[in-house]
């Protein structure tokens, strides 16, 4: 029951409080997320519920908290009031049409150093009151962190995402095979001085490297990928090394000691030790594409700001990778 006329009984800082629950799952974690103390977000949490007149959560020692069936069903309007609440608190403080706020955007890790940089500097240039705060993890974490809203949309493979999340897709690629530049298979190509090393030198089947040891960029989602590709040609590699860092994979490869097959891409064909690493194109049979995507969960309200930068993934996206 409202206290006066068109005036909720409820307040925004309990509505916080109950979003911050069931996206945590405890009141700890909320209560950390907030920077209140456990005692402060569980009385909220209580008065919202006295005011509402429902129970919204279960609280289990084991198990944290969980939603009631009415507690689901006020989550999705509570964080719709809380997101024009933002955006109100927004178009208020800043110049009328300025996108504000703050923006966290996740990163799949190796795709950080080549997808980030070209985004955030068209982003930062039209959107300079926008305050950007980055996190760049695994999928494993970044599926966590999105699930909880901890990031508002994040950049990462195509690859076992949950079908709950929306996306768009920036760019798409193949994987590679990277080969040091003295190896047998890139001799069989001139190599000009003026070459782009980004690009392939040439093809390759991977059955043409069944003997030879491999390098494998040991972080999921891409591990499984690549294992997946070369068991679709009938290879099962000989994994001698396995890394989670993409440079120093680069690193092995570039000092011979096994080949890559990686999807990442980089404008240099040099190492950090210097040293030169080619890439080719695999044939007998080509793996299919893998999409760059921006994500975030389909039933998430985004902030302008959010809704600014998927507009730029969008806008920036590569026609030449467009799907058939």
């Amino acid at each position: 029951m409202s206290k006066a006329s068109g005036v909720p009984a409820y307040t925004l800082h309990q509505l916080a409080a109950f979003v911050a629950v069931a996206d945590t799952g405890s009141i700890a974690a909320a209560a950390n997320r907030l920077q209140l103390s456990p005692s402060a977000v569980r009385a909220s949490l209580g008065d919202l519920e006295r005011v509402l007149g429902a129970h919204l959560a279960v609280r289990q020692r084991a198990k944290g908290v969980e939603l009631t069936s009415a507690g689901k069903a006020v989550l999705a309007t509570a964080r719709i009031v809380l997101a024009q609440a933002l955006d109100l608190e927004s178009d208020i403080r800043g110049e009328p049409g300025q996108v504000t706020g703050v923006l966290t955007i996740g990163c799949y890790s190796t795709l950080g150093p080549t997808v980030l940089p070209p985004l955030l500097e068209v982003f930062r240039r039209r959107h300079p009151a926008v305050r950007i705060e980055l996190r760049e993890d695994t999928l494993d974490a970044l599926r966590g962190a999105i699930d909880a809203r901890d990031v508002d949309v994040a950049m990462a493979y195509d690859i076992d995402l949950p079908r709950h999340w929306d996306r768009v897709v920036w760019h798409r690629s193949a994987p590679r095979v990277h080969l040091p530049a003295d190896h047998p298979q890139v001799q069989m190509h001139q190599l000009d001085s003026d070459r782009d090393p980004a690009e392939p030198v040439g093809t390759v089947r991977l059955h043409d490297l069944a003997d030879e040891p491999m390098v494998l960029l040991d972080i999921p989602p891409s591990r499984e990928h690549v294992l997946d590709v070369c068991r679709s040609a009938g290879l099962d590699p000989r994994i001698a090394l396995r890394t989670g860092n993409y440079e120093t994979a680069r690193a092995f490869v570039g000092r011979g000691l096994g080949w890559a097959l990686m999807v990442q891409r980089t404008p240099t064909g040099i190492t950090y030790e210097g040293r030169q690493v080619v890439t080719m194109d695999v044939v007998d049979p080509p793996p299919p594409t893998v999409s760059i995507v921006a994500v975030w969960p389909r039933e998430a309200r985004l902030s302008r700001a959010a809704q600014a930068f998927v507009h730029l993934v969008s806008a920036t996206a590569d026609p030449r990778n467009a799907a058939p």
